[in-house]
């Protein structure tokens, strides 16, 4: 009796191994099918012409990205530079007052924010920064991208912080070290790994969005480095290329799509590097 329960035990448990690693497979099959068409379809079109050359009329064959590039490189720093402090701070403030009335209010804000469709978003950009301007601007698709990125460095800084042992702030309060220097020098330092995530994660969400970057950066055939001019960015040279009746420009779409899937790569393997370095053992 025994030994047919033993058995019929390790048959259950290889079928329930076989379901998941199937379900596994099935989850991770679109992500690598999409990675797969990509490579195949745009790698053909990389080289150094096509990274470093600002795109040609219609007509003319060749052609490259180079402004979009540095395009969607202007609008990370200009969203991360407005994002980034804020978004941090007001997780700070929602972990060490969680209790509070307010913390309830701005975590319900930021759940709206967070599924708020980045098209809506992109409208608001435009009457808040391009109207007021007067003109679609690197600035205004900063503004808008900034927007997209504070729900989640919110949630991830408050997330982080709340893993941390009260033991870490207990320890510092009784060497004598003041509240703001216990939070930026142990607190923060400590919770460095999950924050750095969160922000690639925000930024790995941005620099796909299109919608946003439509209403507000416009797009710019030319290079620019003004952040009050419009700019071009890799998601809008993809909608453009991609949209267009042109073969050639087909196969530029392809290729600043694997650029673009190239770069958010690049930045999560830094930002993994980062976290790693600057990890606190505690």
């Amino acid at each position: 009796m025994k030994v047919s329960n033993l058995k019929f035990r390790k048959v259950k448990n290889t079928v329930f191994k076989t379901i998941v690693f199937s379900f596994a497979i099935i989850a991770c099959s679109p992500l690598v099918l999409i990675l797969f068409s990509i490579i195949k379809q745009g790698i053909s079109s990389i080289d150094l012409n096509f990274l470093l050359n600002l795109p040609k009329p219609v007509g003319e064959t060749g052609g490259g990205i180079a402004n979009a590039f540095i395009g969607s490189l202007l609008l990370i720093v200009i969203s991360s530079v407005i994002s980034i402090p804020i978004g941090i701070s007001i997780g700070i403030y929602v972990n060490e007052f969680s209790k509070n009335r307010l913390t309830y209010f701005i975590k319900l804000c930021v759940d709206i924010l967070q599924g708020t469709p980045s098209v809506v978003i992109g409208m608001i950009g435009y009457l808040w920064v391009v109207k007021q301007m007067g003109t679609f601007s690197a600035l205004s698709g900063g503004v808008a991208l900034s927007i997209m990125m504070l729900p989640i460095i919110i949630s991830t800084t408050e997330e982080t912080l709340k893993l941390l042992p009260y033991s870490l702030k207990e320890s510092s309060y009784a060497l004598g070290i003041p509240y703001y220097a216990t939070i930026l020098k142990v607190v923060l330092p400590a919770g460095l790994n999950g924050i750095v995530t969160g922000i690639m994660l925000s930024v790995a969400r941005i620099a796909g969005e299109t919608a946003p970057l439509l209403f507000t950066a416009f797009g710019n055939p030319f290079m620019n480095f003004n952040i009050l001019k419009p700019v071009a960015s890799l998601p809008q040279a993809v909608f453009v290329y991609a949209t267009s009746p042109y073969k050639e420009w087909h196969s530029l779409a392809w290729g600043a799509a694997f650029v673009l899937i190239a770069f958010i790569l690049f930045l999560n393997i830094i930002a993994k590097v980062i976290s790693k370095r600057w990890k606190v053992e505690f």
